[in-house]
């Protein structure tokens, strides 16, 4: 079994655009509504059964199905992946060349009046992610995978520049994905009055038992 631990902290900075998360609800809605229309046949079927086995099978088909849409719905969600991180690489380049000393770090903002902050709040944060965390996806010959995942909330509460760095390529990747599809925006942080951009950061450890 594949469990997910995930804690929490946070960093302030400021960085590029922020990345739309169209993409993913575009993926996730689009194999939802293939759930649910299978859902609903298959429920047709185990209710017109009337044998036990006959009805037993028919659960095992829906199951399979089930894990073989969740498997090519994650190959979408990669290409989305691909994608939004192409966007936001031509993003800040473009952000560099307007700039008139590129050279220049971009500001860093390490106190706020009001941290970033997730509907419902850091546990909130911490079970959608683990929800949205496609396990499945992460392959690994060691018994626990690590990744320290860093992402900006944009000043409209939106996220960007998620960016996952650990050993597992596939543990990485995943993660990545699980934040882009978060469903809510976060409110931004505050400074003076006035939002600004903040980093958090985010490890998540997996243990395969």
């Amino acid at each position: 079994m594949k469990s997910l631990l995930l804690l929490l902290c946070c960093f302030c900075s400021a960085t590029f655009f922020s990345q739309q998360r169209e993409e993913f609800k575009q993926v996730k809605n689009y194999y939802n509504q293939h759930r649910s229309m299978l859902n609903t046949e298959f429920r047709k079927k185990f209710d017109a059964e009337t044998g036990n086995f006959q009805k037993a099978a028919i659960k095992q088909d829906f199951i399979f199905f089930m894990k073989k849409m969740d498997s090519i719905e994650n190959v979408a969600l990669i290409g989305a992946l691909l994608r939004v991180k192409n966007t936001e690489d031509l993003s800040r380049i473009r952000l560099e060349n307007r700039m008139a000393n590129p050279e220049k770090a971009p500001e860093i903002f390490p106190i706020t009046d009001k941290s970033a902050d997730y509907p419902g709040g850091i546990n909130a944060l911490r079970q959608e992610v683990a929800h949205l965390f496609y396990i499945d996806g992460v392959f690994s010959e060691e018994k626990t995978v690590k990744a320290n995942v860093a992402f900006i909330v944009e000043k409209d509460g939106s996220i960007s520049n998620v960016e996952a760095q650990g050993d597992n390529f596939t543990f990485n990747r995943q993660a990545q994905i699980a934040l882009y599809s978060l469903s809510e925006k976060f409110s931004p942080a505050i400074i003076n009055g006035d939002p600004v951009r903040y980093r958090f950061k985010l490890p998540l450890t997996m243990t395969i038992e």
